[in-house]
């Protein structure tokens, strides 16, 4: 798909021109070809008349059709921004009528254009209301014009498709593609086809601008792709597990002329997807295992459960139409209202939560989307100035306030803006004409406080959010009344600010230093070694960084990171910021900046360095700047590297294919991590001085308490280590122990055997519950003892249980499993064995005197 935005600039008449001039003369598309579509209006919406009569002007009225909602109408939601659609249809025949097959989805006359007219805004009541400000989305079908340039009936007949079929062809010995759809497909050879041509197509340039299959967000989205290609190449291919990311090859020789960054990431986008491709195979045979379990579950019903469908698709990646597939070859029926029903009561959990915190909590929705910000700019009301939001320590006075918004649909017309706002009005926005709060933006959490107005009102500001050129500062009012145009003073919670600015300028320290350890001076043989942001968060507790990397990070580059980022606190590194041309700023040799990023101009530049950025600038190419951290940057930073006070990397993680993710913590917060070490470092310590059981008994306790600890990620792995040593201590001791212990026993029951009448001996003798001991003993005796069987009693007091064991040497005529049963016959026990060896546990040992007794009675 092709497409453009027109915010305001143009509508209908400029839009429906610029289509027609475009397709008849650029393209020279046979104008007796083309069909219009306008909407046709319905109960509730009218019939958009201003389009059909412009498409007049261009076709006759017989070829320009009138349509409704499915097809003519947009709409984001129940509620929001929407309006008229007009599409422009291709008749591929041509020379006849065809205006009764738009729409009809035949392959002969095809959708090859489209505008949105976004014009009204759909309100709760399901009323229409204009929008103040009018905007077009055009989009035209790229694969569909390119069909009709090279006249083939089909998008896959074209020379976009063509050498992804051979090639797909080739890599899975299929046969070749012929063009099959629905019936003449039965098994669906040409389906696959063109499933896997298309997503190879799409994870190839996703993965490429920075996307990769991940758990969330648009990573989930690229998965599932992936997903369902894999399953198509080898269920219905035969292809081999791999061949997917083999394809790579021929689209970047198809396309990375067109698209460089394709040619420049083909390995990297080989690698994760051939990462991902071998991980989807082994989430296919672990589905698989549940849902066979989960059937079996379902006895004589018919009827797979939606929510188990829900479990497998969102919690072991299984597609949800394998599931329905597998379904029906069980002679099941799947509950896709019942998956469908779980989904969408998953996203409403997840747009109630993001709702909730944009609200502060209050139930109100208190975003400005297009219609609050078209409000705002028809009213007259100026871009927030914010440039104060860099300044410390100072309240901003001589502010004014332009307009008070109490949320959507608070209002008779919907908008939510109102005159005044007092106590009683819960959640409130309040829009400045200047501001020194920073709204939440790149990464970083919003600033909180309170704003005061001249006539003594206070409003607590909980969360601030940016909305255009907008800065909306969220609150209650605790006391008086607000009124539009008052002045007021903006007082910022400078405290909270300063572990924000700390962990946001080490945030850019530990970029610098992920670099430094792994390209720099690091020896990888990854591919394509690189170390891009993914993303990035940083609030009042901690930092927390996303980048690319193919493999966890060692101990040893743990903590050579965490000393990259100490050292740059000892040493008090000056943080500088510049605001400057964006093309003298992308000339400094040392820039980190987020891949596919579009920067203002001028942007706003930070520098971890004792050179400000202006002598930078000078000499932008100088490679002493290598040392240091340069950043585009918006956000609010300390003055100085020492004012972080110290830095503690916490935590390292995969996050999705070829991405990790590092925590961190600095102030206080790094003190207290740094605290926690040394105590739990000298416990580990005073745990390794002890012995046996005692030992033992620590080393779980510490073990838990470790793997709780908020430390160094590096320092938790080396006491792990060190744990993991005092560990072996302790089995070498028990085993030393057991042997000793088994010694023992032995020379116990050899001697009472030795002192016993008969060919049945009966003892207790108490070695806890150890089945390996009492093998030890049993195979001792049996080569001392010939000519008697024994059984034994051993308890474990402390766990409250007892463990009986019988043995009959060869030749010896005594059933001990029956010896076994009998004596412990009434006691709960439970066990087994066979006429020569039989063991059993039995719960209480107040029963040992009575099994004995049985024991010797038997």
């Amino acid at each position: 798909m092709l497409g453009n935005w027109s915010f305001g600039d143009y509508f209908k008449k400029e839009a429906i021109e610029f289509a027609w001039r475009c397709l008849t003369e650029e393209f020279k598309l046979d104008p007796n070809r083309l069909y219009a579509t306008y909407f046709g209006g319905d109960e509730s919406t009218p019939v958009d008349n201003e389009a059909k009569e412009i498409w007049l002007q261009y076709l006759p009225p017989e070829r320009v059709l009138p349509f409704g909602a499915k097809d003519n109408f947009w709409e984001m939601g129940a509620t929001g921004p929407c309006g008229p659609c007009t599409e422009i249809h291709y008749d591929r025949i041509g020379n006849r009528d065809a205006s009764q097959l738009v729409n009809a989805d035949l392959p002969d006359v095809i959708e090859i254009w489209n505008n949105v007219f976004i014009q009204f805004n759909r309100e709760a009541d399901g009323s229409l209301r204009p929008l103040p400000a009018q905007h077009v989305d055009t989009g035209m079908g790229f694969e569909r014009l390119t069909s009709i340039l090279q006249g083939v009936d089909s998008n896959y007949d074209t020379d976009i498709f063509i050498p992804l079929f051979d090639a797909i062809q080739k890599v899975t010995g299929a046969r070749p593609y012929s063009g099959k759809i629905g019936s003449e497909d039965p098994e669906f050879i040409d389906m696959a086809y063109r499933v896997v041509a298309d997503h190879i197509r799409t994870l190839s340039f996703a993965t490429a601008d920075g996307a990769v299959p991940s758990n969330d967000g648009r990573g989930y989205v690229l998965r599932r792709v992936l997903r369902r290609a894999v399953r198509y190449g080898r269920q219905n291919l035969n292809a081999e597990l791999g061949f997917f990311a083999q394809l790579v090859r021929t689209l970047v020789e198809l396309m990375g002329d067109v698209f460089p960054e394709l040619r420049e990431k083909e390995e990297y986008v080989t690698a994760i997807i051939r990462e991902e491709e071998e991980s989807f195979s082994k989430t296919v045979d672990k589905g698989l295992v549940e849902f066979k379990k989960r059937c079996e579950a379902l006895g004589d019903a018919k009827v797979f459960p939606g929510d188990d469908a829900h479990f497998l698709y969102t919690s072991m990646g299984f597609p949800v139409d394998l599931t329905e597939l597998m379904c029906e070859e069980r002679g099941l029926t799947l509950d896709m209202a019942g998956f469908e029903a779980k989904m969408k009561e998953e996203q409403e959990l997840s747009n109630a939560a993001h709702l909730k915190k944009m609200a502060g909590g209050s139930g109100k929705d208190m975003r400005l989307v297009a219609e609050q910000t078209a409000h705002l700019v028809s009213q007259g009301v100026e871009p927030t100035d914010d440039s104060a939001k860099y300044i410390w320590n100072e309240d901003l006075t001589g502010c004014t306030v332009k307009a008070l918004f109490v949320g959507r649909n608070e209002t008779e017309d919907g908008i939510g803006f109102v005159d005044c706002i007092t106590p009683d009005s819960g959640a409130v926005g309040i829009v400045l004409d200047k501001s020194n709060f920073y709204g939440e933006s790149g990464g970083q959490t919003y600033d909180i406080g309170t704003i005061k107005t001249g006539n003594g009102a206070v409003i607590e500001i909980n969360n601030v959010q940016i909305y255009g050129s907008f800065v909306l500062h969220v609150g209650e009012v605790k006391e008086g009344t607000v009124n539009v145009g008052e002045s007021a003073i903006c007082c910022v919670d400078y405290v909270r600010r300063a572990p924000i600015a700390a962990n946001h300028t080490m945030t850019h320290v530990l970029n610098f230093a992920l670099r430094d350890v792994l390209i720099t001076n690091g020896d990888s043989n990854q591919i394509n070694a690189a170390v891009d942001q993914k993303g990035s968060l940083v609030d009042e507790d901690k930092l927390r960084f996303d980048f690319s990397w193919g493999s966890p990070l060692t101990t040893e580059q743990l903590a050579a990171v965490e000393k990259a980022c100490v050292d740059q606190i000892i040493s008090a590194i000056p943080v500088d910021n510049f605001v400057a041309p964006l093309e003298d700023a992308q000339k400094i040799s040392s820039l980190r900046a987020v891949f596919g990023e579009v920067y203002p101009d001028p942007v706003r530049v930070v520098a971890v360095s004792p050179t400000p950025i202006t002598k930078i600038l000078e000499n932008p190419q100088d490679s002493q700047w290598n040392s240091y951290s340069v950043e585009f940057c918006g956000g609010t930073h300390l003055k100085n590297t020492s004012e972080a006070q110290g830095f503690v990397l916490l935590s390292e993680e995969g996050i999705a294919k070829g991405v990790r993710r590092i925590t961190g913590v600095t102030m206080k917060d790094a003190a207290a991590a740094t605290a926690a070490a040394a105590e739990l470092e000298s416990k580990i310590t005073e745990a390794g001085k002890l012995e046996g059981l005692e030992q033992e008994a620590q080393l779980k306790l510490l073990v838990q308490e470790l793997n709780g600890a908020l430390i160094s990620a590096a320092k938790k792995n080396e006491l792990r280590e060190i744990l993991g040593a005092y560990g072996k201590q302790v089995v070498a001791w028990k085993k030393a122990h057991a042997a000793e212990q088994t010694a023992k026993v032995c020379e116990q029951v050899i001697a009472t055997a030795e002192a016993t009448e008969g060919n049945k001996v009966v003892l207790r003798c108490d070695f806890g519950v150890d089945g390996k001991v009492a093998k030890a003993v049993t195979a001792a005796y049996g080569k001392k003892v010939k000519d008697k069987a024994i059984l034994m009693v051993s308890a474990d007091v402390d766990d409250d249980r007892y463990m009986v064991v019988a043995f009959a040497p060869k030749g010896v005529d005594v059933d001990c499993k029956a010896w076994v049963a009998a004596s412990t016959e009434g006691t709960g026990g439970k066990g087994g064995g066979k006429k020569d060896s039989a063991q059993y546990t039995v719960p209480g040992v107040a029963s040992i005197d009575s099994v004995l007794e049985k024991a010797r009675s038997v």
